[in-house]
């Protein structure tokens, strides 16, 4: 009898968690990343004696696939606002004020957009917060635009990346891929 309520413990232990885990969500199709710069901050802060620079950006945003489609045909509309990734808007946060397009941007969390057109992408960082996808963009609360070239590589880039990368003392880049084309958004303090 002690080994049949063991049994049946056990079983009735096994039957919830094969429950519960039904109602946990799928794997996302696009997975959601983020980017530090300094490029590996959270690993270099706590690794003893290393000497960091200061935390300047974070951005946080969903990677789509281009799974054999044609990204700026398909999947990117020319001409049309995009949430430069999927799922929920793209956020980048600065942790001090900084420069882009030579207009001051406060501290803080932003939304970053793009409109990808033949030669350029006009980045886009807007204050609005928490909203998925491009769906309800509202230009007013845009802060500011700025046109970047389009540089096209020739090993195309299977998954939206995006990197920090280190220009001087006082600018960064934030470099954008997918596909056949990479865009950087200078930065600066």
């Amino acid at each position: 009898m002690k080994n049949f309520l063991i049994f049946l413990f056990i079983l009735s232990g096994t039957m919830a968690a094969a429950q519960s885990s039904s109602r946990l969500p799928q794997l996302d199709k696009s997975p959601m990343d983020m980017s530090y710069y300094p490029v590996n901050y959270p690993v270099s802060k706590i690794q003893p004696n290393k000497t960091l620079e200061p935390l300047i950006a974070r951005v946080v945003y969903s990677r789509p696939q281009k799974m054999g489609r044609k990204v700026f045909e398909e999947l990117v509309e020319k001409g049309k606002i995009w949430r430069l990734g999927a799922n929920e808007a793209t956020e980048i946060e600065f942790f001090r004020d900084v420069r882009i397009d030579d207009k001051k941007i406060k501290k803080g969390r932003y939304t970053l957009y793009a409109i990808e057109r033949d030669n350029d992408w006009t980045v886009i960082l807007n204050s609005e917060l928490d909203v998925w996808g491009a769906f309800k963009y509202d230009a007013n609360k845009d802060i500011v635009r700025m046109n970047c070239p389009i540089t096209k590589i020739t090993e195309p880039v299977e998954a939206f990346t995006m990197v920090f990368e280190k220009v001087t003392d006082k600018s960064i880049k934030l470099v954008m891929a997918w596909d056949d084309q990479l865009v950087s958004l200078p930065v600066s303090w």
